[in-house]
């Protein structure tokens, strides 16, 4: 078996993500789009190194972890073997980590709350850098889930890029399971033309499609990529 079985199984890494770029290049033309114009995320949380190193031995560079203290453990060697890796936070951050976080991510997607964000503005003024920030939108207004409501997206943003001159660049959010997904990444794109924000990070393996007719520029694809994840690896 090639490279891109490491640790999977009967995973095909490659061409899943033969697949998935397929699908990319069918969804942006269907509107108009350019596929180059939709950056593929591969979320690579509770995948062990060796399952992740297929992706990238099948030229993928940009990646998203769920939480600091696994992203640390995994990616230094492999970003020794593949420096130009670019990795991605897209799991809710507690303000004790973001000094790790900020460290250790090039891009963090879930800047969800004013405490979090005076965090980021202090430690970037002490140690003179900050990371690409995506500010995460609870779309669904889901009591479980992370994120600004809706109501209140349009003063954090303000606050965020004006007040506190963060490296504002996107929009991120996660519409509830169980619900028809064109409404919410509708709503996202809406709050972000707004601000003239030109990113919207949304879709995932089940939707990435919808999302990019409706004008995703990113989407975050995991199960899709690398299959079921891992859910024994340690927390």
């Amino acid at each position: 078996m090639s490279d891109h079985n490491d640790s999977s199984g009967d995973v095909d890494i490659a061409a899943n993500l033969a697949t998935i770029q397929q699908n990319i290049d069918e969804a942006a033309s269907a509107v108009g789009r350019k596929s180059d114009d939709v950056t593929l995320v591969c979320v690579s949380k509770t995948h062990d190194a060796p399952h992740v190193r297929g992706a990238l031995v099948a030229g993928r560079r940009i990646f998203g972890e769920n939480r600091v203290q696994e992203a640390s453990e995994k990616w230094p060697g492999l970003k020794q073997e593949f420096p130009d890796v670019e990795l991605h936070l897209i799991g809710p951050l507690q303000s004790n980590k973001a000094r790790e976080a900020m460290s250790l991510f090039d891009v963090i997607e879930t800047l969800d709350r004013p405490k979090l964000a005076r965090t980021f503005a202090r430690l970037r003024d002490e140690t003179g850098q900050c990371p690409e920030l995506y500010i995460q939108i609870n779309i669904g207004r889901e009591p479980q889930k992370a994120g600004i409501d809706p109501a209140d997206a349009d003063d954090f943003i303000r606050e965020c890029i004006h007040d506190l001159a963060l490296p504002v660049t996107g929009l991120m959010c996660i519409p509830p399971v169980d619900e028809e997904p064109s409404p919410h990444f509708g709503l996202l794109g809406k709050i972000a033309d707004r601000h003239g924000l030109k990113v919207r990070s949304m879709g995932m393996s089940g939707d990435y499609e919808c999302a990019i007719r409706l004008g995703a520029t990113h989407i975050r694809v995991g199960t899709a990529i690398f299959g079921h994840r891992a859910y024994n690896l340690a927390p």
